[in-house]
């Protein structure tokens, strides 16, 4: 059982993620872009190249400005859409990366240094991120 958050968490959806071609078509194609996760105080990097998460590495708030934009929502709140991927196979009803963004007064997304052409990504790419973040359907995953 893989811990959330964690770099083997991490690293086990990557791989998930990587070795489904149904996560690679559709809205979900080539994209570039380096993705910060801020779970309460912890930190992580993934590193998306054309259809594949490159890598996923644990970080420090030092490293969010190199980042395009990173994901920041309480840590309830990742297990919420954890939990819903979980028993529903993919995100569902309020559960999705971009609506999980619009309820939020300040939104999930953001720019260590203000950039909003690097923060679009996240609007560009989403289902991508969203792919990534299904992908742990298939990881059992336990919460501290």
């Amino acid at each position: 059982m893989m811990l959330f958050p964690s770099l083997e968490w991490f690293e086990t959806v990557r791989v998930a993620y990587n070795a489904d071609p149904r996560f690679h078509g559709g809205g979900a194609g080539a994209c570039t872009a380096e993705v910060g996760i801020k779970v309460g105080e912890a930190l992580f990097a993934l590193s998306f190249g054309g259809r594949d998460c490159t890598q996923a590495a644990v970080i420090t708030a030092e490293d969010l400005p190199r980042l395009d934009f990173y994901l920041d929502m309480p840590v309830a709140a990742w297990r919420a859409m954890l939990a819903n991927i979980c028993e529903h196979g993919h995100a569902v009803d309020e559960q999705t990366l971009n609506t999980l963004d619009l309820d939020s007064d300040d939104g999930i997304a953001h720019s260590a240094t203000g950039d909003q052409y690097r923060t679009d990504l996240f609007f560009r790419f989403n289902q991508t991120f969203q792919n990534f973040f299904d992908a742990a359907a298939g990881v059992d995953t336990r919460f501290e």
